[in-house]
């Protein structure tokens, strides 16, 4: 006996010594791992099976509570508007003296975040009188429907119907909701003689879909509604349900009683939690997968942390040798690897240890060089990228304005104007000279305004009584640096769009000032205003009067900033029909001298 003992031994030592190392240490870890959790979760794993399935169950009943409660709500205040309308209202109205529609719209606009419409109708199915619409279409038959048909049949009782698309009003937009409507039998007065009738309020089925839509029960997990009879009346995959494309043990919950079971769907376990719904008589269904009942358990956490306590503890004794051969190798890689994170750019990686390690340590080395040449070369050709886009987006001012100018200048001239012809000349001198800033795309706010100033000038001059101007800016920003080139396009804008229809009331204000440790300049017209399915689309698809502007739009002075700055700086458009239009420009707040330093932006 003891020699085959000694043989087995022998065959271990032998099989171990044939291996690699990181065969050996992952069979040993197997081994003792396999053991020590099979020890121990065999032991545990009924208790904590048991302990999730309660956890779960307690937290699909507080979620459904939570919605019962919160559906049970919005019921009541729709129940409470239907009877404010028909107690406050309705009884102490006589409909041959006086109208139902000031109190009703003025109930209705109170409440028109949940409801849909209010209606009231006689015995026969005529309309007295709605709100928001008021007019019947032809075909519309009221007291053929089931809300209407349920109030006559059972007149002591609020009747809730399932969702449907109320279609019984003519509405020039077409646009039909889902509602549930909450009917009535009332009593209406004329002449102080009384006749039956119904009250009908259409509540938003929105609503109740957005209390029951937010609900998370675990990750797969669900809430859905059902009626008396089983129908659904709402559900997270509810149109893929009645495409046939999926299924719902619905019906099978239609006449439970409230708590908690356990039903298969598709081969599925899953913890369903039942919850009657007040008044309605709705039920609450939600659901969760069973095998889900294990996940973000606080038992399953402590399971976790027990077990690999132990298995660490097993597999200290049983590898501290093999650790010890490794470990120190590794710990080198490892700290040459955390260098390389911080971003140290001459690192000297550890190559040592077993032959696994030694090769892990060279093939990392050369990865390391190949990475430095290949983001060398991505910086050279992003840079020369950034600088193409640059001159491109520059290149596109178009010389109308220029032909506009020289043509205006010819006729003063023509017509003896000398001093306006100087007065422009000098202006179109200033802007172009700026315009050019000796090839630099950087110059300093004041000379930036200044170029804005000569512009509208000539421009003021063009369209001499259309608009007046005026620029402010603090003097604290005048030398802090912009791309150049981005006032004037959205000045020429205002000017041509917004100043098009203006007899001498035009105004165009520019203002410049610091605010947050930012820079911002406003242009302001009181121009027609940009619709706002426009303005939303000048700074990314763009936007260009044909034969009218620079050509350079919004979105191209946009693209410029972020180019240079970043993404977080830019246009942004403020704007109201008929009000006028504000464009703001947001730059960082950079001092000219910090560019020529080399300390800012470059």
């Amino acid at each position: 006996m003891g020699n085959k003992f000694r043989d087995f031994i022998e065959k271990i030592s032998g099989f171990y010594r044939k291996k690699s190392i990181q065969y050996m240490l992952s069979l040993s870890f197997t081994i003792i791992a396999v053991v020590g959790f099979v020890f121990i979760g065999t032991s545990l794993m009924i208790r904590f099976s048991t302990a999730n399935r309660k956890i779960t169950e307690d937290y699909n009943k507080r979620i459904v509570d939570q919605v019962n409660y919160s559906l049970d709500s919005y019921i009541r205040n729709l129940m409470q508007v239907s009877n404010s309308m028909y107690y406050s209202v309705i009884k102490n109205t006589d409909l041959a003296e006086e109208s139902l529609d000031e109190k009703m719209n003025l109930l209705y606009e109170a409440n028109r975040e949940h409801i849909v419409s209010i209606a009231v109708f006689k015995e026969d199915g005529q309309l007295v009188t709605a709100t928001p619409l008021s007019k019947l279409k032809k075909t519309a038959q009221p007291q053929n429907e089931d809300w209407f048909q349920n109030a006559t049949g059972q007149i002591e009782n609020l009747h809730f119907s399932t969702p449907h698309v109320q279609k019984l009003f003519d509405d020039v937009d077409y646009k039909y909701k889902w509602v549930v409507s909450l009917s009535r039998a009332v009593e209406l007065t004329t002449g102080g003689e009384i006749e039956s009738g119904v009250l009908l309020v259409d509540m938003n089925f929105s609503g109740i879909e957005q209390i029951c839509k937010n609900v998370n029960l675990g990750q797969t997990g669900y809430i859905y509604l059902i009626g008396r009879d089983g129908e659904i009346i709402y559900h997270p995959r509810q149109q893929l349900i009645y495409s046939n494309l999926l299924s719902e043990n619905n019906s099978e919950f239609s006449d439970v009683e409230d708590g908690n079971y356990v039903d298969i769907l598709d081969g599925q376990k899953r913890l369903t939690t039942v919850k009657t719904l007040g008044y309605t008589g709705w039920k609450i269904i939600g659901v969760t997968p069973i095998n889900e009942t294990f996940a973000d358990s606080s038992q399953i956490t402590i399971f976790i942390l027990f077990v690999v306590f132990l298995a660490i503890i097993l597999l200290v004794f049983a590898n501290t040798f093999i650790s010890a051969k490794i470990a120190d190798p590794i710990k080198a890689l490892e700290n040459s690897v955390k260098e390389l994170e911080k971003g140290a750019e001459n690192v000297n990686i550890a190559i040592g240890g077993s032959y696994e390690i030694q090769h892990l340590g060279k093939t990392i080395k050369s990865m390391v060089e190949q990475m430095h040449k290949l983001m060398g070369d991505i910086v050279f050709e992003q840079e020369l990228k950034r600088q193409t886009e640059l001159d491109a987006l520059q290149a596109q001012i178009n010389p109308h304005f220029l032909y506009n100018t020289l043509d205006s200048i010819v006729w003063m001239v023509e017509n003896e104007r000398y001093q306006e012809a100087i007065t422009m000349v000098t202006s179109l001198a200033g802007f172009f000279r700026i315009s050019l800033s000796k090839g630099k795309n950087i110059i300093t706010v004041k000379d930036e305004l200044k170029h804005a100033e000569n512009y509208i000038t000539i421009q003021h001059m063009r369209f001499k009584d259309k608009f007046t101007f005026k620029i402010n800016a603090d003097e604290e920003v005048m030398d802090f640096v912009t791309i150049k080139l981005v006032i004037q396009p959205l000045i020429e804008n205002a000017v041509y769009h917004g100043m098009e229809f203006m007899d001498g009331d035009g105004e165009i204000i520019v203002n410049a000032y610091k605010k947050d440790n930012e820079l911002y300049i406003d242009v302001i017209d009181n121009g027609m205003g940009i619709p706002p399915e426009i303005a939303e689309q000048l700074l990314t698809k763009g936007s260009r009067a044909k034969g009218k502007g620079s050509g350079v739009g919004l979105k191209n002075v946009q693209e410029r900033i972020q180019i240079y700055f970043g993404k977080e700086y830019g246009l942004s458009i403020i704007s109201e029909p008929d009000e006028g239009t504000l464009i703001r420009i947001h730059l960082p707040c950079i001092n000219i001298n910090e560019i020529y330093s080399g300390e800012g932006t470059k």
